[in-house]
């Protein structure tokens, strides 16, 4: 298994080590609902080193931009970033990602960990005007500062002005001594805060900079388990769970990024799902009894007929309920309907819900 530059310090705080997309990363250090709520109230941070990072430049990266990504990279400005995805020729989904405009002609992809090399091999074949692209996710770490304090405790260790950053902006700066940094108000938790993104040699010294300089605001360090938690809450998709190479954008919900005005990959079949409609949708539900949903549990009516499965489900720590996404009949997708989950042979009563859940 591969392992991040933070490895030997989640270790020394006691993370509880997983594999997962073949990293050995924490997956929890204190509990998960204790590292749920301190990102919920006040900061926590994420080692997601794992992510992978793609760099493209020259005259002809945004063509090749636009043509493997659905959403339209030419509005971006320097220092903007964009959520969007790949699909593939059939109008399935290779990845989400997110785009980073640096500068002119020069961008940063962010790919998901378990997609890495699929991802490089994806946009290597659809590359005919051989743009110059640079794999750097081994030699790249990534932090995630995320809760209402994350500004406040970021803000310490640097001297740009972080509230002129705005949602999905970024800057480059030194934090904590460390220069070059670049600091993303992204995040997959819906609580505010920074992703930092620099080279593996500075991965300690940063980390624990954020945890002694954190110390006054109760900052804790924050395991998968609770990322993903977080997420659900939140209703952002999870690439392997609520998207995959057989979910068309269409039917995940992701119309917003999905932009027409533009040539891409499988536009066709894409457009012809936006127009003609599809037979699935991916919706929100919250359990109405008591129970968790689980992935890969079946989704039924009130005659006990299969309408779809679960993608993503929990215990909501917030509202303390259950929760989950899951792919259900277009009929049964409107917000209100009644819906079943099938745990373990009993069917527990839920509702198509809005999003967020909170």
């Amino acid at each position: 298994m591969k392992v991040t530059a933070l490895h030997s310090i989640h270790k020394s705080l006691g993370g509880k080590m997983v594999e997962f997309a073949g990293y050995e990363m924490p997956v929890q250090y204190s509990g998960v609902k204790d590292e749920h709520f301190v990102v919920r109230e006040k900061v926590g941070i994420f080692d997601v080193s794992h992510m992978g990072q793609f760099i493209f430049k020259g005259d002809k990266a945004l063509d090749l931009l636009q043509k493997v990504t659905t959403n339209d990279v030419s509005k971006l400005v320097n220092g903007q970033a964009q959520y969007t995805c790949m699909p593939n020729e059939n109008g399935g989904i290779v990845d989400d990602l997110i785009v980073y405009k640096i500068e002119d002609n020069h961008y940063l992809m962010v790919v998901n960990a378990s997609n890495i090399e699929k991802d490089w091999n994806w946009i290597q074949a659809k590359n005919s005007d051989s743009v110059p692209m640079e794999n750097i996710s081994d030699d790249t770490s990534l932090i995630a500062v995320q809760g209402p304090k994350a500004t406040e405790l970021v803000q310490k260790l640097t001297d740009k002005n972080l509230s002129e950053i705005k949602y999905y902006h970024f800057t480059i700066g030194t934090v904590a001594g460390v220069p070059d940094v670049i600091i993303s108000n992204t995040g997959y938790t819906g609580s505010g805060g920074f992703e930092l993104y620099f080279p593996n040699e500075f991965a300690a010294s940063l980390w624990n900079a954020l945890l002694e300089n954190g110390k006054d605001m109760g900052i804790l360090p924050c395991g998968l388990a609770a990322r993903d938690t977080l997420r659900l809450e939140k209703g952002f998709c999870l690439y392997g769970n609520d998207i995959n190479d057989e979910t068309s954008p269409i039917e995940a919900g992701l119309g917003w990024i999905t932009k027409f005005e533009k040539d891409f990959t499988a536009k066709e079949i894409i457009q012809n799902h936006k127009v003609n409609g599809v037979s699935r949708k991916l919706v929100a539900f919250k359990l109405v009894e008591k129970g968790v949903p689980r992935h890969d549990y079946e989704l039924k009516n009130a005659s006990g007929e299969k309408i779809g499965i679960v993608t993503s489900g929990t215990s909501s720590p917030m509202l303390n309920v259950g929760i989950g996404l899951g792919y259900v009949t277009t009929e049964n997708s409107k917000v209100g309907s009644t819906i079943y989950v099938d745990v373990r042979g009993k069917l527990l009563q839920a509702e198509v819900s809005k999003l967020p859940f909170v």
